[in-house]
């Protein structure tokens, strides 16, 4: 086991109507069937915005720009579960072109923030969407 932790971006995209998109894991996954912000894995070579934008456009094929993703907070794993700690840095997200699909498998829907807040999430995704929407 690696002491390094796994740093993860993911998008909040929000939607001119005050909804918010989420992504249902597919099933064979981990965390199949809980719902979460869309993102990936930091590679390397990336900074995490860069991570973003090419995350979101192989996950739900939308075109953003770096400018248009605001941090908004973070959540981690503190090694509860005994494996790599896991890192998720959060973005706010109100311009792309394109319409959001899940292009990897699972579905995504448009929630209001308490309809959001109600999905059953990864607890990780439960810690920023509580800071996300409950300010």
């Amino acid at each position: 086991m690696t002491d390094a932790p796994l740093w993860v971006v993911a998008g909040a995209l929000a939607g001119p109507d005050a909804r918010w998109l989420m992504h249902r894991r597919p099933l064979n996954k981990a965390h199949g069937g809980l719902w979460e912000f869309p993102g990936g894995k930091v590679e390397e070579t990336e900074i995490p915005v860069e991570s973003l934008v090419r995350e979101l456009h192989e996950e739900l094929g939308i075109i953003l720009k770096a400018p248009d993703c605001t941090p908004v907070c973070f959540a981690e794993d503190h090694r509860k579960s005994g494996n790599r700690p896991i890192v998720i840095l959060l973005y706010k997200i109100t311009n792309w072109v394109g319409l959001p699909q899940a292009l990897e498998g699972g579905e995504v829907g448009w929630f209001s923030a308490q309809e959001a807040m109600k999905l059953k999430k990864p607890p990780l995704d439960e810690q920023l969407a509580a800071h996300l929407f409950e300010k």
